[in-house]
């Protein structure tokens, strides 16, 4: 069973930047570097949301909300998903979860991030 493990949260101020890591262990190499690879976050009192997928040929896609401050990537031989956040907002403020954007799995335990203003 494919188990995701995110880190690289931490509580900072308002501008500053964060870059999470999610590892698929157990997903077999060949399917990870096929698979559609996302970050999702989940605010406090909201449901989980969309944050950037990135396909296998690497191609990304944002929601409005962190257009042009978050930037996905994907280390295939790590089997390892990034998110790279800058100008952090307080709105930011999440957990933040990685999974297959074409296939969900089982959830990780996620990241927490906040940002303060």
């Amino acid at each position: 069973q494919v188990h995701f493990v995110e880190s690289g949260g931490g509580l900072v101020e308002a501008g500053q930047s964060l870059t999470l890591s999610c590892k698929a262990a157990r997903m077999i190499t060949s399917t990870f570097n096929s698979a559609i690879m996302a970050w999702y976050r989940q605010a406090p009192g909201k449901q989980r949301e969309l944050v950037a997928s990135i396909t296998g040929d690497r191609n990304t896609n944002y929601a409005d909300s962190v257009k042009g401050r978050f930037t996905i990537s994907r280390e295939n031989p790590r089997k390892t998903v990034y998110l790279q956040m800058n100008s952090l907002k307080p709105d930011d403020t999440a957990v933040y979860y990685c999974n297959r954007g074409d296939w969900e799995q089982p959830w990780g335990q996620g990241t927490q991030v906040i940002v303060s203003q």
